[in-house]
């Protein structure tokens, strides 16, 4: 199973979230993401057989109490690239409030899964919701012209639960399942 543990966006964000992947129409290279599917990857896992599964959920359960943090809202704003402005593979939206929290979240889920065997993250945590994957750099101008110009509010949702995901790669994309979902107290 392909897996890895996220906080979805609710459903009346995909709209939005489609609207701001349409300013990007004309940059070719691009690879669009479902937006009904956004959300914030709080660990990749990568292939993990099914006999683990049962202890990631309990060491999950255990990082959201580690974490102890009530539900909140997250207000989704602003847009970046990674890993650079002059070399570009992902475009995001990035996180305007609830940032902070989201880090906590993710500092918890890594403490866990590492102490599992799980590789540890090469990179600082910023949290954002991928909305393109840029296959080559025919479009990178129009990237970049509205990366450095527009800063856009796409809304605000409550996050009361991360999710263990799987996904599951098919000829049309990626296509998420929920496995188990961990409520915050």
């Amino acid at each position: 199973m392909r897996l890895f543990v996220s906080v979805d966006l609710p459903d009346d964000l995909a709209d939005p979230v489609a609207d701001l992947q349409d300013e990007f129409a004309g940059a070719s290279g691009l690879n669009f993401t479902d937006p009904a599917q956004a959300h914030i990857t709080m660990k990749f896992l990568g292939d993990v057989d099914d006999g683990r599964v049962p202890d990631l959920e309990r060491e999950l359960a255990a990082a959201v109490d580690d974490a102890d943090i009530d539900s909140f809202t997250v207000r989704y704003g602003g847009l970046g690239v990674f890993p650079s402005l002059e070399y570009i593979s992902v475009v995001w939206l990035g996180v305007e409030r609830g940032g902070d929290r989201l880090t906590r979240l993710h500092e918890a889920v890594e403490d866990r899964t590492t102490a599992m065997g799980f590789d540890a993250e090469d990179h600082d945590f910023t949290p954002h919701v991928t909305l393109a994957r840029m296959k080559h750099a025919g479009g990178k101008d129009l990237v970049q012209e509205l990366v450095r110009e527009r800063d856009p509010t796409v809304g605000e949702a409550r996050v009361d639960e991360i999710r263990l995901t799987e996904s599951t790669l098919t000829d049309e994309g990626s296509v998420y399942s929920t496995i188990e979902s961990f409520p915050l107290e």
